[in-house]
């Protein structure tokens, strides 16, 4: 089976058409590790596709606290500003998709799926010594989070946990050979809002035959999308950190 794995899509449509453009006639199934609304202009044709397209799907912290489920205090002005404006914009059907949305892990066939990491679907995992506790929780052999919009993940290969970096910049694609005596945490990145320093939306395609993951990278028009959270009337800098990756 091949996978389309995509995270952290933030309502930004012009980025999750890229990646299905991109994507397209490579995936049998498509699955989704949470955050699917906030900071993005476009909540409801973003949640549309997720909704009937997405096999599986975990929340994530943003799709909690635009539907109503969290107490915002915790959220910065920014993303409670943008969190407030969302609530407003979906519309009931899709509002109860979010809701009913199950939190992390999520068993697919021979791999797990969460937003943060398998024991707190908040935690940010960044660094090899937060994936080393995590690793303690898999079920799996190979699981995929999101949260940090930072492609890349974590190998334990018996011995240590060793850090996958992200693709070079000026790559668009790079396999990651599976080694069934090791176990993974893959991040695919994120589609509508990375923060790793390379603005182009990021996704994964997972083969299970093949054993192997693809990260890959893809522009898409920023400045359409950039146009949308301007209209909206979002706090500017939810566009301004789209041409960064930041």
């Amino acid at each position: 089976m091949r996978y389309l794995i995509v995270s952290d899509l933030h309502a930004n449509l012009e980025a999750l058409h890229a990646v299905l453009a991109q994507s397209a006639g490579g995936y049998d199934r498509a699955l989704c590790c949470g955050d699917l609304v906030g900071y993005g202009a476009d909540p409801n044709p973003v949640c549309d596709w997720v909704r009937l397209n997405c096999a599986a799907v975990v929340r994530g912290n943003h799709d909690r606290a635009s539907t109503g489920q969290d107490d915002l205090e915790w959220f910065n002005p920014v993303a409670r500003n943008a969190a407030i404006w969302t609530l407003e914009a979906l519309t009931p059907e899709n509002a109860g998709y979010i809701m009913a949305l199950p939190r992390g892990p999520l068993t697919v066939e021979t791999f797990q799926l969460f937003h943060g990491s398998p024991c707190d679907e908040d935690e940010y995992v960044i660094a090899a010594g937060e994936a080393d506790q995590a690793f303690g929780y898999l079920e799996t052999r190979v699981a995929f989070f999101g949260h940090t919009h930072v492609q890349g993940g974590f190998i334990w290969n018996q011995s240590r946990v060793e850090t996958i970096l992200r693709p070079p910049a000026r790559g668009d694609s790079q396999s990651l050979p599976i080694d069934p005596e090791c176990a993974y945490m893959i991040n695919p990145g994120s589609t509508g809002q990375p923060r790793d320093g390379d603005p182009r939306a990021a996704y994964a395609l997972y083969d299970t035959e093949a054993n192997e993951v693809t990260y890959r990278r893809v522009v898409y028009d920023v400045a359409a999308a950039q146009k949308k959270i301007h209209a909206a009337g979002l706090p500017p800098i939810l566009a301004d950190r789209l041409s960064v990756g930041r």
